[in-house]
């Protein structure tokens, strides 16, 4: 049971009470013991440290669910994103963002759980279109966002592929997960940057994470909020995740 005579009992209390409307302690579990255990870290601790606001901590958290696809978690946490402050139509793009590195499938599913909230809530399907550009745009406004944060990159690092499937894809890229997706409404560049970091820190994926630090921070993300969102992360994808891309930004930072 949580006590709020005991300081991080009581910032828990707090925490949690913000996010799901309802006391740590009429949330019923067989296993109360490690309920307490995970609560205490993250709505007592990890929640009292880094400078990130309760909304961005809950989009993060959001994301770290999609990824690793644990629905029924995801679905208590867009509900708490969404009594935190995050609008319906942030989250839907926040969602939309994360095909680029998870796929189709995976998005979907938690595009189900999202609608399934929003009939829940009485908010009219489908919202509002995010949509700015035309089709015949996609490749030349994919461009103009991609080619001053990353450059040549995507070429070179695709130029050696055979029978001309790089050039296909680096074309694709910029049509789809620029041209299509950053050019939307809603959620800007550096936020959805942000989101891809989150994604790859959750795939464990550090070989894409670096470069793409290194964008989070040239569009205006400071390292110590991606330290704090790295940490934000860990209690959802794991430690050896959050650990290890504490390094890469530790890296990335001193060079």
């Amino acid at each position: 049971m949580f006590n709020p005579d005991n300081a991080r009992d009581k910032k828990t209390i707090e925490v949690f009470q913000k996010l799901f409307k309802v006391h740590p302690n009429d949330f019923k579990s067989n296993d109360p013991e490690f309920m307490k255990i995970l609560q205490n870290y993250i709505f007592g601790d990890i929640f009292e440290t880094g400078d990130l606001t309760f909304k961005e901590r809950e989009m993060i958290t959001v994301i770290c669910l999609v990824t690793i696809q644990c629905l029924p978690q995801l679905k208590a946490h867009i509900n708490a994103a969404l009594n935190v402050g995050n609008t319906p139509l942030e989250i839907r793009e926040a969602i939309y963002t994360c095909f680029s590195f998870l796929g189709f499938p995976r998005t979907l599913n938690a595009l189900e759980v999202f609608n399934t909230i929003m009939k829940e809530r009485n908010i009219s399907l489908p919202l509002e279109s995010g949509k700015t550009i035309k089709d015949e745009e996609r490749f030349k406004k994919g461009l103009e966002i991609q080619k001053p944060v990353f450059g040549d990159a995507l070429n070179k690092m695709l130029e050696k592929v055979p029978g001309k499937i790089g050039e296909k894809t680096a074309q694709f890229t910029t049509e789809t997960y620029f041209g299509d997706t950053y050019t939307r409404k809603f959620l800007d560049v550096k936020t959805r940057e942000l989101i891809n970091c989150v994604i790859l820190i959750g795939l464990g994926n550090n070989g894409l994470l670096k470069p793409h630090l290194l964008s989070a921070m040239k569009l205006g993300n400071s390292k110590e909020k991606i330290a704090a969102t790295m940490l934000q992360c860990a209690p959802y994808v794991g430690s050896a995740n959050a650990l290890s891309s504490m390094m890469v930004l530790a890296e990335v930072a001193k060079a």
